[in-house]
């Protein structure tokens, strides 16, 4: 029977939507990935930086190298599509389209592994622990660049509302730096009929929250964009009782690096002082830190170039996102691109009724294998 693509793909991303695990769990989404690589008879070694799988083919004479990555972790999220590929795992889902991204790149091994018209050498990076879990740190940090050496790197993510298959490429940031903000917030307990008597640290989260939401108006250029949302807060468990301390939580997001530090500086002073003003002490800490993913913009060229000459749709001009991806510590290494490829009309992301596109399967794959093949015969000078 001929070899066919989109069902294979198909085949590949509803079993792997069926069977999703958690950042940092990814045991058997990486035991499949490296039984199908074994089975189209790629070199691959797992257990890099986690359950990260690398893949190599290398072809002719060319010292040259290219890497392609996609992230294979799932959300705690329950799903309710009623697809009859559902996750069979109770509050786990692919509700980011990892799946999609992974069946993608093992698509474009096998793309390349039967296209004789290259030389060099292809990085395939199966990459854990994406969903705010430092999965590209990780891999980094295992020496995925001396072990697996790759000139460029190029990925995608998979695009709700935009139309099905368009290839979105950015000049520059396409999504921010975010951090995490966890402010202790320390007063002094007592009884709720008698405030007098205590350091009220609720009343002080409800001042600080208030601050904070004053910085991206008053301290942020009107031109350039930053988040600071506030998510949860925790304080006391009784009714009656003014607690000892409350806890806020949210996320910072910047498209630079600079814009960070200074929402940062911002926060600590204005959380330190608005505090101190009540009679309170309050800590910020931020952490969680991920870079921009930034396109540079010869390799985003490249990529353009190499899926308009594949026959796909290429868009320049859509604005980059708030959200964050750690694809933006592979470019803080070596040169590269992301791209979003459209899932037409669906679901947001990390909703629990969104369905990665089977439609858009065989466009990412010849994506990726065409902006390696590109990546290959170029320069870059």
């Amino acid at each position: 029977m001929p070899f066919d693509l989109a069902e294979t793909l198909k085949t590949w991303r509803h079993h792997l939507h069926a069977h999703p695990e958690l950042s940092r769990q990814e045991s058997a989404t990486a035991a499949f990935v490296r039984a199908e690589l074994t089975a189209l008879g790629i070199d691959h070694e797992g257990g890099i930086g986690g359950h990260g799988v690398v893949a190599t083919i290398s072809r002719g004479a060319s010292n040259r190298s290219v890497g392609l990555r996609a992230d294979m972790d799932a959300l705690p999220i329950t799903e309710i599509t009623g697809a009859p590929y559902a996750s069979k795992n109770p509050g786990v889902m692919h509700a980011c389209g990892h799946d999609g991204h992974t069946a993608s790149l093992l698509g474009a091994a096998r793309l390349l592994r039967d296209d004789t018209g290259w030389a060099g050498t292809v990085r395939f990076v199966f990459q854990p622990a994406e969903e705010g879990f430092g999965g590209a740190a990780a891999m980094l940090e295992d020496g995925l660049m001396s072990r697996f050496p790759m000139e460029r790197i190029f990925g995608y993510h998979n695009w709700p509302g935009l139309e099905a298959g368009t290839v979105m490429l950015h000049d520059g940031p396409i999504m921010a730096a975010a951090a995490h903000l966890t402010i202790t917030v320390t007063g002094r307990a007592g009884h709720a009929a008698m405030p007098q008597l205590s350091l009220d640290p609720v009343q002080g989260a409800a001042h600080i929250i208030l601050a904070l939401n004053t910085i991206i108006a008053r301290n942020v250029d009107p031109l350039d964009s930053a988040v600071i949302s506030i998510c949860t807060l925790r304080a006391g468990e009784a009714m009656n009782q003014i607690p000892d301390r409350a806890v806020i939580g949210g996320t910072i997001r910047a498209l630079s690096e600079a814009a960070m530090d200074a929402l940062a500086d911002r926060i600590r002073m204005v959380v330190t002082h608005t505090a101190q003003a009540l009679g309170l002490t309050a800590d910020a800490e931020i952490g969680g830190y991920l870079p921009p993913t930034a396109n540079h913009k010869a390799e985003a060229d490249l990529a353009a170039a190499a899926a308009a000459a594949a026959g796909m749709t290429v868009r320049r001009d859509m604005k980059p996102t708030m959200g964050a991806e750690d694809f933006g510590r592979f470019l803080l290494e070596i040169p590269g691109a992301y791209a979003w490829i459209g899932n037409g009309p669906s679901a947001g992301l990390h909703h629990p009724a969104y369905d990665y596109n089977d439609e858009i399967l065989t466009v990412a794959a010849r994506y990726l294998a065409a902006a390696a093949k590109a990546a290959l015969e170029n320069s870059g000078a």
